[in-house]
């Protein structure tokens, strides 16, 4: 791991809430309910997710993308540590590896499944899909958990129900995202959509990837709607298991329920942007979220 100056990160912290907090508003509010010791390293960490994700939008080509990963991999490995304090992103997440000892592997799996995001290659199955939203989300929820438990006098929990938590959360928001990212991937000619949910109901990737609407596509698109409440369902099971601190690691699963709703408004004209939830029904649904499960 790279070892980072302690004071050079807190400096950036602040601009990076501000960055959190403009380009991922969801999260950021969702951060609010982390306890304030460790809230600035779990903002680092989605700060960088925010940075892997976009890096897409942001190139004209795959291989000025594959240039930006390579950069991410090469700071958290530790070569580009000069570089890297002058970022601020990079600077507060290698901050946080270090205060809270996170492990360089889950990071860089990261980067390496947004490879994924740089080409138009289709999504081949679910089990793929599935293996997609763990390294991108579920692996978030495990190190805000650990990120968490490095608190002073905060409760360890059962690390089986942990994994079980974070497995099904990330899988049930990363679907739902993408779902609802159905337009924008549409527009360049991507599909997440697996093909052997589009197989089981007769419906093409290219199709899908074309923006063309068909009732197969249709039928191909509730079954994953169906899979992420599904996911849902089984990381609400789990979090009831958890400690009351570990609630706040999950507080931006609140919004699935509102956002498979707006999703649902959409069905049969799923290439059509699907208006977000507003924010404050975000901040409600979360403070009943925590109010709920962390109160149990």
């Amino acid at each position: 791991m790279a070892s980072t100056s302690a004071s050079s990160a807190p400096s950036h912290a602040p601009i990076v809430d501000g960055m959190l907090r403009e380009s991922d508003r969801k999260r950021w509010l969702a951060c609010l309910f982390i306890p304030q010791a460790v809230r600035e390293h779990v903002i680092a960490l989605h700060a960088f997710s925010h940075e892997i994700t976009r890096v897409r939008d942001v190139i004209s080509e795959p291989q000025l993308g594959e240039i930006r990963l390579q950069w991410w991999r090469e700071a958290i490995e530790g070569s580009r540590e000069g570089e890297a304090l002058l970022n601020p992103v990079a600077a507060v997440l290698l901050n946080a590896m270090r205060i809270c000892n996170l492990p360089q592997a889950p990071l860089l799996n990261l980067i390496e499944a947004r490879r994924f995001d740089l080409y138009n290659d289709a999504m081949p199955d679910l089990a793929t899909l599935e293996g997609y939203c763990g390294e991108t989300h579920s692996a978030l929820f495990a190190l805000t958990a650990r990120i968490l438990e490095t608190a002073n006098g905060a409760e360890q929990a059962d690390a089986r129900i942990l994994a079980d938590a974070c497995g099904h959360a990330g899988v049930a928001q990363a679907v739902t995202g993408l779902l609802y990212a159905l337009p924008h991937h549409a527009a360049r000619g991507q599909c997440f959509l697996p093909g052997d949910v589009l197989a089981r109901h007769g419906a093409l990737p290219q199709a899908a990837a074309a923006g063309l609407v068909s009732e197969p596509l249709l039928g191909a698109i509730n079954e994953m709607r169906a899979h992420a409440q599904m996911h849902f369902d089984k990381a609400l099971a789990a979090i009831r298991q958890l400690p009351a601190l570990h609630v706040s690691v999950f507080i931006a699963l609140a919004a699935v329920p509102l956002e498979l709703k707006a999703l649902l408004r959409y069905a049969q004209d799923p290439f059509t942007p699907a208006a977000a939830p507003s924010q404050w029904r975000l901040q409600w649904a979360m403070w009943r979220f925590a109010r709920q499960y962390a109160g149990k």
